[in-house]
């Protein structure tokens, strides 16, 4: 796997002090291929405690996603603009849905693409001239890198490990003081923008191991 770069500037809080760490996180995760129910993500460190788990997703006007903590409190809201063109999700503080709590915005570069590319804007870059944070992805090998705007500088990166007992295995390594729960937030929405039918049946249960 590629080391992210150390000393790219790209450092502090985007979601919540708890989840920035100043040395290197390793996220192990655990796709389960075949699961035919709601699909849930749960994260969880090296002795099995729980951080974090992603509530099934509601339908309606917007496909909504909660990420939740340990103690089942709210702690980022993911919606995706169910109508919009280039599959735009809007991500919020805690449970709240509302403008004054948008913490960033994520969005498709094109609507045709071979390989997946994100662009994530923060809040106050309401223009989206240039884009806050790059996700590019190539779904089909299970690898995907989070580069800091549209540098070369990487943030995270993601690599598949191997397949065991029909759970596919991915590493995540993401550089010191990156804020965790922002960067396990891209995974679940780049996730979703790759299947190919957005329906209950067939979303797929994940789990997160932090180590």
């Amino acid at each position: 796997m590629e080391q992210p770069q150390q000393g790219s500037g790209v450092t502090g809080v985007l979601v919540d002090p708890r989840f920035c760490a100043s040395y290197p996180v390793e996220l192990a995760i655990v796709r389960k291929v075949m699961r035919l129910t709601a699909g849930n993500f749960v994260i969880k460190d090296v002795n099995g405690k729980m951080l974090f788990k992603v509530k099934d997703r509601v339908f309606g006007v917007h496909d909504k996603r909660t990420l939740l903590d340990s103690s089942g409190s709210k702690v980022l809201t993911l919606r995706e603009k169910i109508m919009s063109m280039h599959s735009r999700w809007q991500v919020f503080r805690g449970g709240s849905t509302e403008q004054r709590d948008l913490l960033y915005t994520v969005k498709k570069t094109s609507m045709i693409q071979f390989k997946t590319k994100l662009d994530v804007f923060l809040s106050h870059n309401e223009e989206e001239e240039r884009c806050d944070f790059r996700v590019k992805g190539n779904w089909s090998e299970s690898s995907c890198v989070v580069y800091a705007g549209e540098s070369d500088a990487i943030v995270a990166q993601m690599d598949k490990e191997d397949n065991f007992w029909g759970k596919d295995n991915y590493t995540v390594t993401v550089n010191p003081n990156v804020d965790y729960a922002f960067i396990a937030s891209l995974i679940v929405i780049l996730d979703d923008v790759n299947r190919p039918i957005s329906l209950p049946i067939l979303d797929i249960g994940t789990s997160l191991l932090l180590n």
